[in-house]
C-alpha cells in the first residue's frame, strides 16, 4: 500500500526543503531523497495517498488557496521561475496546505505540468481551477491565469461570506422555532391529553387531528432520530462517489427554485474555461476537449460532450450550445453573435459574467425571502397548535354550561 510522507530536509547548498510524496514506507522515501541529493530531517507518515482529504477537514483551506493563488498572480507577472514562485507562495499557506503547495513544486521541478501536478490534489484544486492552469500552460499566459482565478475565488468568496452573514438569522430562526414546535408537541399537548379526552367532549377536528399526530411523533421519536442520520450519510454519499455527486447534480437541476440558478452557473463556467481556452489560442475543438475534462458537474460534462460530438459534425457552436436543454437560451445568443463578428472569445467571456452576475443577484435574493418564510411558516405552525388547543378549551366550557 502505498500512502503519502511529509518530509523536512536539507541540500548541500542548506537550503530547506519541505513536501509530501508518496512512497511504500518512511525508509523508502528516505532513499529517494538521498538518492537526490537531500539530507533527510524528518519524515511524517500521512494517513492515504493524498492530503487532500485531510484538507477538506480544514475549514480555513479555501481561504489559504486563494491567498496562494494571489501570491502566484503577483510573483509571476515579476518574472519569477515557476518553481520559486510555487516555494514562495507556499509560505502563504500552513499545515497541509503549505505542503500540498510544495508537493506541487517538487512535481513542477522533476518536470511534470503545473495543471498535472495540481490535479493531484483534488481537495484543494476543483476542476475549474485546473483547466484554467492548464489553458495558461498552453497559452503562455500562467500569470494571466492565476489573475483570473484569483478574481474569481474572491468573487465566490465575498459571496459565499454574504450569503453567510445573510443566512445567520434565518438559521438561528430555523433553530428556535424548531424547538418551539418540538417543546409544543413533545412536552405541552400531551399534559392536554388526558384532560381533554377525560372531559368526554367532542373535540375539534383540528384538535383531534394534532393530539394524533403528536401521540405519533412521541411513539416514533426513534424514527425522528434517524433522520438526521441519514441525511448525513445521504451527503457523504453524494460528496465522495460518482454515482452520489451525479444524483446530486440531478437533484439542483429538478428543484424548482434552485433549477434555473444552476442552470446560470454551470454555463458560466462553461463559457469562462471556453474562452479562457480560446483566449490562450486554442483550436475551438481542442478547447471543448479540456473544458469537457474541466468541469466537476457530471451533467455539465455530458453537455459539454455532446455539444463537442455536435462541433465536429460541422454544426456551429452556437446550434449547439441552444439544441440543448441545459444552459439558458442567452449563452446561444451570444455565442452566435461571437461567432458571426469574429469575437467568438470576448462574447463567451462577456456571457460569463453575465451569467455570474444573475447567479449572485439569484442567490441573494433566495437568501432574503428565506428570513420571511420561515417566520410564516413557523408562526403559522404554532398559530395552528394555539388555535387548536384553544378550540378544545373552548368546547370543554361551553360543554360544561349544558
Amino acid at each position: 500500500m502505498t500512502l503519502a510522507f511529509a518530509y523536512h530536509a536539507i541540500d548541500r547548498s542548506g537550503h530547506r526543503h519541505r513536501g509530501v510524496e508518496a512512497a511504500a514506507s518512511e525508509e523508502a522515501l528516505t532513499q529517494t531523497l538521498e538518492s537526490r541529493g537531500l539530507v533527510v530531517l524528518k519524515v511524517t507518515p500521512g494517513q492515504s495517498q493524498s492530503v487532500s482529504q485531510s484538507i477538506r477537514r480544514s475549514g480555513n483551506a479555501r481561504r489559504e488557496v486563494l491567498e496562494v493563488t494571489r501570491a502566484l498572480a503577483s510573483l509571476l507577472p515579476a518574472g519569477l521561475p515557476l518553481a520559486r514562485a510555487l516555494g514562495t507562495a507556499s509560505g502563504m499557506a500552513s499545515g497541509q496546505v503549505a505542503l500540498a503547495v510544495d508537493a506541487v513544486k517538487g512535481r513542477v521541478e522533476r518536470g511534470e505540468s503545473l495543471a498535472a501536478a495540481l490535479a493531484e490534489h483534488p481537495g484543494f484544486f476543483f476542476p475549474l481551477y485546473i483547466g484554467l492552469v492548464r489553458a495558461g500552460e498552453r497559452s503562455g499566459d500562467l500569470a494571466g491565469a492565476f489573475a483570473r482565478l484569483s478574481d474569481q475565488m474572491e468573487r465566490e468568496d465575498h459571496l459565499r461570506s454574504r450569503l453567510l452573514s445573510a443566512s445567520i438569522y434565518p438559521l438561528l430562526l430555523a433553530v428556535a422555532g424548531g424547538i418551539a414546535v418540538l417543546v409544543l408537541l413533545f412536552l405541552v399537548i400531551p399534559r392536554f391529553v388526558d384532560l381533554l379526552q377525560g372531559t368526554g367532549a367532542r373535540l375539534p377536528r383540528s384538535t383531534t387531528l394534532l393530539l394524533a399526530f403528536s401521540s405519533a411523533l412521541r411513539r416514533g421519536w426513534p424514527v425522528l432520530l434517524s433522520i438526521p442520520v441519514g441525511i448525513g450519510l445521504l451527503l457523504t454519499w453524494m460528496r465522495t462517489t460518482a454515482e452520489g455527486g451525479r444524483a446530486a447534480a440531478q437533484l439542483l437541476l429538478r428543484l424548482p427554485s434552485i433549477q434555473g440558478l444552476r442552470r446560470h452557473a454551470l454555463a458560466a463556467r462553461f463559457a469562462r474555461l471556453l474562452g479562457t481556452l480560446l483566449g490562450g489560442g486554442a483550436p475551438l475543438l481542442a478547447a471543448l476537449d479540456d473544458t469537457c475534462e474541466s468541469l466537476g458537474d457530471p451533467i455539465a460534462r455530458d453537455e459539454a460532450v455532446r455539444i463537442r460530438a455536435r462541433v465536429r459534425e460541422g454544426v456551429p457552436l452556437h446550434r449547439a450550445v441552444t439544441e440543448g436543454a441545459l444552459f439558458p437560451p442567452l449563452l446561444g445568443q451570444l455565442v452566435g453573435v461571437g461567432e458571426e463578428s469574429g469575437q467568438l472569445q470576448r462574447f463567451l467571456l462577456k456571457a460569463a459574467e453575465i451569467l455570474e452576475e444573475r447567479t449572485d443577484r439569484t442567490l441573494q435574493r433566495l437568501v432574503t425571502l428565506v428570513e420571511p418564510a420561515m417566520i410564516i411558516v413557523f408562526g403559522g405552525l404554532v398559530g395552528f397548535v394555539a388555535l387548536s388547543l384553544l378550540q378544545a378549551i373552548y368546547s370543554v366550557n361551553a360543554g360544561s354550561f349544558r
